[in-house]
């Protein structure tokens, strides 16, 4: 269970500050069930209502330390190889769904490697791998940012500059 003012993550959320931890008046809403009120620290006026009980959805926000380690681990982590493409995005929705920092670089890994593929025959990417890049891009980078003290935009250099070096 998590605490009221801990930061936690989650999927659609990103990175939220635990505000309440209480039933909730909304129609449909179990009135003995409790849930945590997450505002989204990219959007203070947002609200994330999740059941306390939902180990899935909100996970605690990784420590200064996994996010080192994860980044030095970046060079090994598989990437996703999935060929068929209802497939393959059924895989990166479960992985942005997740939030799991090392299925994020998965993502993040095959959807680079795929954009370079199709730069080099001549296409354009595609919506869908635009858009699942930007997702998984988002969630991991400001994790990152978050966990370390940095910017975004730094993190995006040295992740994206690691997976690049890598393909």
């Amino acid at each position: 269970m998590f605490h009221i003012d801990e930061y936690v993550m989650h999927a659609t959320g990103g990175i939220c500050q635990v505000k309440d931890i209480s039933p909730i008046e909304i129609s449909g809403a179990d009135k003995n069930r409790n849930y945590y009120l997450l505002v989204p620290i990219r959007d203070k006026s947002g609200k994330v209502y999740v059941p306390v009980d939902n180990d899935v959805a909100v996970r605690k926000v990784i420590s200064g330390d996994e996010a080192r380690n994860l980044i030095d681990e970046i060079p090994s982590i598989e990437s996703f190889e999935i060929d068929n493409d209802k497939l393959r995005e059924a895989r990166y929705k479960e992985a942005i769904k997740g939030c799991n920092p090392k299925d994020l670089v998965k993502v993040l890994k095959n959807l680079n490697s795929r954009r370079n593929k199709r730069i080099r025959e001549g296409k354009k990417t595609t919506a869908t791998d635009d858009k699942y890049f930007k997702l998984a891009e988002d969630n991991l980078l400001n994790e990152l940012a978050f966990a370390l003290g940095r910017e975004k935009s730094e993190m995006r250099s040295i992740v994206l500059g690691i997976i690049d070096a890598g393909a």
